[in-house]
Parts: structure tokens; sequence; C-alpha cells
């Protein structure tokens, strides 16, 4: 999944001519706390609710305003992985879109994000999760794949995080395509193996907040 097809259309962009008065009606009509702002068509960075109300002056334009998040643009071939990174580094809601000549095309907001990537097969389909630390030298996604296919599995997708107490390992998290993960642990823990957390999918998950459950999970959030 790419940025352009998670673009949210319903979400305008301002320009930096516009008042700050038409900024703060625009997010309450939409309810967002953040908006686009572009100069010629070309992105100049996010207004926000915060930043409007610290001035306390509503007939400023937008322009004279200091912007944030200058440098939160993907553009249109980017991951959605990339895209994630890019907002939990900048801590924004909505990340501007730009094509290959740096022109504006849209924004994605991160609800959507998080909803589009909870429909990837990934997250959907049945299986279980574990989590294995290991040191950063050991790891070999090949080895353990070879090790889970031996017992009749296959890992459907993986993720790694930096130990935050320990900077030479990693935190690997697998789904796999079954729920019943007694062998596939028992086999990792006799090739020594370090598993840390087990989480068994039993039944399909259909609700908005369940569904961000099992992606707050796989991401080890």
């Amino acid at each position: 999944m790419i940025a352009i097809e998670i673009i949210n259309q319903m979400i305008p962009p301002l320009k930096t001519s516009d008042s700050a008065e038409m900024a703060m009606r625009w997010m309450e009509e939409l309810r967002t706390n953040q908006l686009p702002v572009l100069d010629n068509g070309f992105y100049q960075g996010l207004i926000s609710e915060e930043i409007i109300l610290e001035e306390n002056d509503l007939k400023k334009k937008v322009g004279d305003y200091p912007l944030v998040g200058k440098n939160c643009y993907v553009y249109f071939h980017q991951h959605i992985y990339e895209i994630l990174k890019v907002a939990s580094d900048n801590q924004v809601e909505i990340i501007a879109v730009l094509d290959e000549d740096n022109q504006f095309h849209g924004v994605i907001n991160m609800e959507d994000t998080i909803t589009a990537f909870a429909q990837t097969a990934a997250v959907q389909s049945p299986g279980g999760i574990i989590v294995l630390s290991l040191n950063q030298i050991d790891y070999s996604l090949a080895e353990i794949s070879r090790l889970i296919e031996a017992d009749n599995a296959k890992i459907l997708s993986s993720c790694i995080t930096n130990d935050v107490l320990d900077p030479s390992k990693i935190k690997l998290t697998l789904k796999l395509n079954i729920t019943n993960l007694s062998h596939i642990i028992a086999t990792l823990e006799r090739f020594g193996y370090k598993i840390i957390a087990r989480f068994h999918e039993t039944k399909q998950t259909t609700s908005d907040k369940e569904r961000l459950d099992i992606l707050m999970r796989y991401l080890d959030i």
C-alpha cells in the first residue's frame, strides 16, 4: 500500500493568504486540529489550532504564523511503513503527499492510515503472533523461517524494533498463519530463541477497536 492510495480528499489545503479565522472554521467543520498550508501549490507546513490560539489574532494571515511539520511529507510512491515513520518522527496527525515535482496533491490522515494498515492481509488473516528477543548479530529471518516452515507454518509478516533496554538486542514480531503456536514456540526455544510474548488469535475480529488492538500488538506499541 502506497501514499497515493490513501490520500484523504476531504481535507483541503489552506493558502498562506487565507485568514486564521478561516483556518479555525475549517478545522472545526472537519474535526481536525491541523491543516496543510500551500504557497503557489507548494507545501509550506501545517497550521494547528494551538498555534492560532496562542497568537489570539484571527485576522492574521495563515502564512504569518510559525508553521510546523515543514518536512512532514511523503511522495506518491512511498510505502505505508514510511508514512507511519514520518508521522511518528514528527508527531503530527496529517502528512502531505507530493508528486515528483514537489507539487502538493493532498494529505494522509493518520486515522485513515491505521485503518488501511489494519485491513491488510497480514493483520486480517487468522493467525497468532510471537515476539522474540535476540542479539542483532544473530538475526536471520531465513533461519527462523526455515524452523517455522518445518513445523508446517508460514510467516505472514515480520516487524523489527530496537530493544530500548539493550541496544545490542532487537525484538522480532512475527505474524504466523496458525493460531496454535505451541509447536512453533517449542521448536524455536529448542534452538535457543527467546520468546518474550505470544498472542493467540482464536476468533475473527470485526470491530475497529479489535483491529486497532491487533495492530498495536503487531507494532509492539
